[in-house]
């Protein structure tokens, strides 16, 4: 059992040591450097222990280019067990925990993909399995988002400005990454990941970028200073940013680089793990490894395996065997344009050793199956993982089954036996334990504990709802909005009134997402109160978060007319004692966790066939919010674990939208519907500043088209009415009738023990990685 005193007791020492400080005298990052030292100290012969116990099994590693994995100091604390008893010794020291909330994320992922991987460990780590992540430590992320006028602004994310504290150097396993470019040293920082309720603690191997000369003195001597650190800035610049610019050449250089330092320095980290046990007889690597590669970004590790083989003596025939049985692949998309593919002649810049395999692999390949990973000069890695891993798995029913019958299809007719469905899931201790303290206490008194660590314990709840329940969750749901509405205040200077209803879309801004759909239908609806025709439409608040890739114009182009819309509807007497709207800035993990618990309505609203999964969905429905919501990937799910009459679903299905694919034409809608077409003009008739015309380029997407798709791609004109009319309907029934709109809250609440995380990277051990819990070593 770890001990909260001792952790205060030593993070005293360490701000005096450190500092010179007391506890009382520390600011937020002193404060969190401190405990983050002092939690290391504590759990230190558990993570040796862990480590130990690891390498006598058979392990599994997650190869993944995000990590997205919020402010550590509060989920660590809960998962230690401490979290409440820190609080309070610090309180009685006369020091606020909520300070804390100053820290900044960790800038290591954007999205669901890095979220997931989180997720994932923190699963793995509490079900006490072997299995370590790998991923690359970026000194600026993505970018921390300004909203400026209503527009984004990128500036950098330093997140390590004030130091990283849970990160240990480690030197000693540093690697080299040989590149034609010029050869680069790979320096893991490792993180822990604190299982919970155990003694198991994981591990995310984090690599970052530093040259191998990192000055010339005589450059320097002789007054070149540029150059004299060029090689430095060069190493460093691939593990800077978070998926850089890739709209030319030496963007896309950039992008490869940061993909195969991910996956030489990991390949060799598990060759360094394994050799230590075996030395150079690689005959029993398929026995103890397994290796998962989260999506297509870690694919070339295949290729860099095969090298290191090879490099260390082994025929290529064996090692592109060992190579396929031991890697599995995940697909995340069906989108096209997100399937990467590579130049060989980019390829063989970077690395021609690398380019000759890929030649070989596609010769073999042709002659296995009569397909092939290189067309037009160009590698695709989905067909690359594809052909080369053992197993390939989806992340929701639907998603899977437009693997097998579309994306994949003929790998499918090939080799069917390879394809699995994972469905995705969410960690509740921090997507619930963590972040809703309040429904966490409420759940308890009516089911008692042990739902964090065994989520289908919620099942128990559903035949529980009372009327007293009811009132308990309705308390529970109004203190979640009006901290909600505090914060935003204080941040975005929005004022939410508490009282309304929160619909909430959060998530990557992506035009397949429909962000643009939402925020047409706002405005109809503003319209339509302004107009009279509403007289019944209840108090709602509508709630965004989002960031858009910062060469993604049209995302951008979004952000704007939201922001637009935001200003004109909240600065109406006419309306806005009916509506609000927000965008909330640099939405990341921590907001997630103050916005989410908040939610009555999760709008999951993408067209049938585009969304892999989500997760944000199972997060919203954890928290009893009811999903308005298309049938599209695991929304599907979520209606029939908690019932299609317990959620909001509209729009066309798979078979809609197939059957009408060919000859689909939105200006039919838009010139037969009034609401339709006065909706689509706003994006132009607003007087918006449109200086670069993408609001304008919106609005022809959606009526002409452009270069690469029809018009309106994502259906958002042939959904429009059937979304307004399911929407507006669930406001209106959920404001005239409370209790029975807390009741689907509560049946939804329920049945979210399938998503958790938990269940899925259980499938993921017994049926892919075949490997098996373990118990810390308490040995030296």
């Amino acid at each position: 059992m770890l001990n909260a005193k001792a952790i205060i007791k030593d993070a005293e020492r360490i701000l005096l040591s450190k500092h010179r400080i007391s506890l009382e005298e520390a600011n937020a990052n002193m404060l969190s450097g401190a405990i983050a030292e002092a939690s290391l100290l504590a759990i230190g012969k558990n993570w040796a222990g862990s480590e130990r116990a690891r390498s006598k099994k058979r392990n599994a590693f997650y190869l993944s280019a995000e990590f997205l994995t919020g402010r550590l100091v509060y989920n660590n604390l809960f998962c230690m067990g401490v979290l409440d008893e820190v609080k309070q010794l610090l309180s009685e020291k006369g020091v606020d925990i909520a300070i804390l909330e100053d820290v900044e994320d960790a800038a290591l992922g954007n999205g669901g993909l890095g979220r997931l991987a989180a997720c994932f460990l923190d699963s793995a780590a509490t079900m006490d399995l072997p299995l370590t992540g790998y991923g690359l430590r970026y000194r600026y992320g993505l970018f921390k988002q300004e909203i400026v006028n209503g527009a984004q602004h990128e500036i950098p994310d330093d997140w390590t400005k004030y130091g990283d504290p849970w990160s240990v150097r480690m030197d000693e396993h540093a690697v080299v990454v040989e590149m034609a470019t010029g050869n680069v040293l790979a320096v893991p920082y490792d993180m822990p990941v604190i299982g919970y309720d155990t003694d198991n603690v994981g591990t995310l191997r984090l690599w970052q970028t530093e040259s191998l000369h990192e000055f010339d003195f005589q450059a320097f001597n002789n007054y070149k200073y540029k150059e004299a650190c060029a090689n430095k800035n060069e190493a460093e610049d691939i593990t800077k940013v978070l998926y850089p610019n890739d709209w030319d050449i030496e963007g896309k250089r950039l992008r490869f680089k940061q993909q195969y330092v991910l996956a030489s320095a990991s390949v060799q980290d598990i060759l360094r793990l394994y050799e230590k046990k075996h030395g150079n007889n690689y005959r029993y690597f398929a026995r103890d490894n397994a290796i998962q590669l989260n999506d297509t970004h870690p694919v070339i590790a295949i290729c860099e395996l095969i090298r290191q083989f090879m490099k260390r003596g082994v025929a290529f025939a064996r090692a592109m065997k060992y190579a396929k049985q031991v890697f599995a692949y995940t697909n995340h998309t069906v989108m096209p344009e997100a399937l990467e593919k590579w130049d060989l002649s980019l390829v063989s810049s970077v690395s021609p050793e690398i380019e000759k395999i890929l030649v070989k692999i596609d010769k073999k390949c042709v002659s296995e199956t009569g397909m092939r990973i290189i067309r037009n000069s160009a590698v695709s890695m989905a067909d690359l993982a594809v052909y080369m891993c053992f197993a390939v798995n989806g992340v929701a029913k639907l998603h899977t089954e437009l693997l097998k019958k579309e994306l994949f299809k003929k790998w499918h007719m090939i080799a069917p036996e390879k394809f699995q469905n994972k469905t995705n899931g969410i960690t509740q201790r921090r997507w619930l334990g963590l972040c809703n303290k309040e429904l966490t206490d409420m759940i308890e008194k009516y089911i008692g504990k042990g739902f964090l660590t065994d989520l289908d314990r919620l099942k128990g709840l559903e035949e529980k709802i009372s009327d007293e329940m009811i009132v308990d969750f309705t308390k529970v749901k109004q203190a979640k909005k009006a901290q909600l509405s505090k914060y935003i205040q204080e941040k975005e200077g929005v004022a939410l009134p508490p009282e309304f209803l929160f619909d909430v879309q959060v998530k990557r801004l992506h035009e397949y997402k429909r962000q643009l759909m939402n925020a047409l239908s706002l405005y109809d609806i503003y319209m339509e109160i302004k107009e009279g025709k509403l007289k019944d439409f209840p108090g709602v608040c509508f709630v965004f978060g989002a960031k858009a890739a910062p060469g993604y114009a049209r995302a951008k182009a979004v952000i704007r007319f939201i922001g637009a819309l935001s200003d004109i509807i909240n600065n109406d007497p006419d309306v806005n004692k009916k509506m609000r709207v927000c965008f909330v800035s640099n939405y990341n993990c921590s907001y997630a966790e103050k916005i989410i618990p908040a939610a009555d309505f999760s709008e999951q609203i993408s067209p049938a066939g585009t969304e892999a999964s989500g997760t944000g969905n199972m997060k919203l429905m954890l928290n009893g919010a009811v999903t308005i919501g298309t049938f599209d990937g695991a929304n599907i799910e979520i209606a029939e674990a908690a019932g299609v009459e317990n959620e909001v679903i509209f729009g066309a299905d798979i078979k809609e939208i197939e059957s009408i694919r060919d000859f689909y034409d939105p200006n039919v809608i838009y010139a037969s519907e009034p609401r339709v077409k006065r909706a689509v003009d706003a994006l132009i008739n607003l007087g918006i500043e449109d200086e670069n015309g993408d609001l304008q380029e919106l609005h022809d997407s959606l009526l002409k088209g452009a270069s690469w798709h029809k018009p309106d791609h994502y259906y958002l004109l042939g959904d429009f009415m059937r979304y307004q009319k399911a929407r507006i309907g669930a406001y209106i029934s959920a404001a005239n009738d409370k209790e029975a709109f807390a009741r689907k809250c509560l049946i939804n609440i329920a049945n979210a023990g399938i998503f958790s995380s938990d269940r899925t990277i259980g499938e993921y051990a017994r049926e892919i990685w075949n490997i098996s819990p373990i118990k810390p070593s308490k040995g030296k």
